[in-house]
């Protein structure tokens, strides 16, 4: 995977996949918090909310790691997780979008 080249366009395309997965997962993620936030009743639900928030930022943050060497991987976990789809993926040569799909199917 180390030796994938990405062309400026490409890495444009890249970026603004990545982003929409993220913002996605963002969203989603925000509209998870509020929902538990509404049934907080008893401060030992305060906790409980505090361990979803700290456990799903370390998943987040370990998920969406945006360096060229790995972004493929990045992608197909994405894709798989449902976060991205092949559509936002447009305008990648076909090699790179086949390799995603061939991980994603693994």
């Amino acid at each position: 995977m180390n030796d994938i080249k990405w062309s400026k366009p490409e890495k444009k395309i890249a970026r603004g996949a990545f982003e929409k997965a993220y913002v996605r997962e963002c969203a989603d993620f925000a509209m998870k918090i509020r929902a538990q936030v509404e049934k907080i009743s008893k401060p030992d639900d305060i906790w409980d909310l505090h361990k979803f928030m700290t456990e799903k930022i370390k998943e987040i943050e370990g998920k969406y790691y945006y360096r060229y060497s790995v972004l493929i991987l990045v992608f197909a976990r994405l894709v798989k997780d449902r976060w991205l789809d092949f559509n936002d993926l447009k305008g990648l040569p076909e090699s790179k979008i086949d390799c995603t799909e061939s991980l994603v199917d693994f």
